[in-house]
């Protein structure tokens, strides 16, 4: 089993989509990492020895932000942009979607579940 940055990568998948299981890693980073070990793409995760997944470990340590890293940068990024009163920051802080979406009808996913209508009345039981 390869364990890279604190994920256990899963063992019978191919090693460009394995690397993709990891925070901050899609196809086309996985494709260059690849490229870089000169690893072949099609090996699975359980065929790499450990010369190979050093190599692997060493590339994502120097060269990437990944997993907890890029976590915090993308946290204080937001935070930067409340904090400085921008327009993004304010919608962030109101939790309304920040880049031009309408809200009056649409928006569920960032303002929440409909929200039910005060005062409605009931239906008389019989």
């Amino acid at each position: 089993m390869a364990r890279i940055a604190g994920i256990d990568l899963p063992r019978n998948k191919r090693v460009e989509v394995a690397l993709t299981y990891i925070y901050g890693i899609g196809l086309s980073s996985a494709h260059k990492i690849i490229t870089t070990t000169g690893i072949n793409p099609g090996t699975k995760i359980t065929e790499l020895n450990d010369d190979e997944i050093a190599k692997l470990r060493v590339i994502l340590d120097n060269n990437y932000q990944i997993e907890g890293d890029l976590r915090r940068l993308q946290s204080m990024n937001i935070k930067r942009l409340m904090e400085i009163n921008s327009y993004r920051g304010k919608r962030h802080r109101l939790g309304l979607p920040l880049r031009g979406q309408r809200t009056r009808t649409n928006g569920r996913t960032r303002r929440g579940s409909k929200r039910t209508m005060a005062n409605k009345k009931k239906a008389p039981k019989k």
